[in-house]
């Protein structure tokens, strides 16, 4: 048993992955309510003896945070630029740089109905599946669910994907932040 599954099952925590995970792809993991949402996410993948990158805002990737975020697979975005942080991550997959990412669309922890949609577009580009996955706090427990092509119908796929976490059996650590 590896460390990350000992912690989780001391906390209580579980993982129900009801497929199989892809070599490549955006996971698309809501809702987003706490900095507990990175330390549950990252000791389940762990767990799983999988990597992914996360997207982070690049103030975090200084001394001495970079040295522990960016072996993780920190990658920094900087919010006041309007580079093209899709395309850079979406190079990354095709390139085989990495192989997943894992991405909130809410990119907040705080609530946002406005969800963004670099995931999404990140997937498009790369050719890749999105992975839906989500956290329930109040059952402790981690789902990977759903996989999700996305097709030409960004609007119908967006829609779909929101669909599925208003069914979800989901629940933020702080509920009242998680909005669709």
């Amino acid at each position: 048993m590896s460390l990350s599954s000992f912690i989780l099952k001391k906390a209580g925590w579980k993982i129900e992955q009801n497929i199989s995970i892809p070599e490549k792809c955006v996971i698309c993991i809501a809702p987003h309510t706490s900095n507990w949402d990175f330390i549950i996410g990252k000791l389940v993948y762990n767990s799983l003896k999988r990597q992914s990158a996360f997207l982070i805002k690049k103030e975090w990737l200084v001394f001495p945070f970079s040295l522990i975020l960016k072996p993780m697979g920190a990658i920094g975005v900087d919010r006041s630029k309007k580079s093209s942080v899709t395309d850079q991550v979406a190079e990354k997959i095709t390139n085989g740089e990495i192989s997943q990412i894992a991405i909130t669309p809410e990119g907040t922890r705080k609530r946002n109905a406005e969800w963004k949609k670099g995931f999404y577009y990140i997937a498009k580009k790369a050719g890749v599946p999105i992975v839906l996955a989500g956290f329930n706090f109040k059952k402790k427990k981690v789902m990977f669910d759903k996989i999700f092509m996305p097709t030409d119908d960004e609007q119908g796929d967006f829609e779909k994907i929101k669909d599925y976490y208003r069914n979800a059996d989901i629940a933020g650590k702080h509920p009242e932040l998680f909005a669709l």
